[in-house]
């Protein structure tokens, strides 16, 4: 029985996490960042994917990520600048990062 709990448990979490991606999204949609960036392709920026790839392992890039997205920057993907977003909040920029660094 208890077997049979966990995996109703797990089974629900799992079905869950497709509504947590399209929250994220929904929120990057709203902040602009599709406007840029797209899942797997460059648009203006780089992609998603690019993004999780390049910061993979990183223990502080979500941090960094936010103060890059807040403060807006160039450099590191080429010469087009990414316009800074100081009024997007914390909770939300982190919300979006985490979904861009899941991307695959």
């Amino acid at each position: 029985m208890r077997r049979f709990v966990l995996s109703l448990i797990s089974s629900a979490l799992v079905a869950a996490l497709p509504f947590a991606a399209s929250a994220s999204e929904d929120l990057a949609k709203k902040a602009g960042c599709t406007a840029c960036h797209a899942a797997n392709k460059k648009v203006i920026g780089p992609s998603n994917a690019d993004v999780a790839a390049k910061y993979k392992g990183n223990a502080k890039a979500e941090e960094m990520l936010l103060a890059k997205v807040k403060q807006g920057g160039s450099g590191v993907w080429g010469p087009v600048p990414m316009p800074p977003h100081p009024a997007l909040s914390d909770a939300d920029g982190k919300a979006i990062i985490k979904w861009i660094l899941a991307a695959k």
